[in-house]
């Protein structure tokens, strides 16, 4: 252990530290550094395809308009602790950024369009207004 050798592929740097929260209560890890490449625990793949979800409904709360207050009630609902003003932004600025660069692109080149024009009038039918029957 710890020899050198040329059939070593890689070396470990030290550990990375690092909290795993489970129905089973908080679990400590050190995930190993690499000097080559990195390492993935295959056991916390799943923890990050649920932070990915869950980082997309919280951007998703914040496209519908919901507020940070009620992004932290709707954590608190799918069974976490909550969730910081600080931590929904943080999430976000991902959006923010995509956003910005697409009201800033250069808008160049043709752009066909329609220009569509209707006027909605209700009629008298037996002595009531209605909308208009059809379409």
């Amino acid at each position: 252990m710890g020899e050198k050798s040329l059939d070593r592929l890689v070396q470990r740097n030290g550990y990375r530290d690092r909290i795993w929260e489970t129905r089973a209560g908080t679990i400590e890890l050190r995930i190993p550094k690499l000097r080559k490449g990195s390492y993935f625990p295959g056991l916390l793949e799943p923890r990050r395809l649920a932070e990915k979800a869950l980082t997309a409904v919280i951007q998703e709360a914040c496209i519908q308009g919901i507020s940070t207050r009620s992004v932290d009630d709707l954590v608190k609902a799918i069974g976490m602790t909550g969730i910081s003003k600080s931590q929904v932004s943080r999430l976000c600025e991902d959006i923010d950024e995509r956003v910005g660069a697409f009201l800033n692109r250069p808008i160049e080149g043709d752009w066909p369009y329609i220009w569509i024009d209707a006027t909605y009038v209700k009629v008298r039918q037996n002595g009531r207004i209605v909308p208009p029957q059809g379409g």
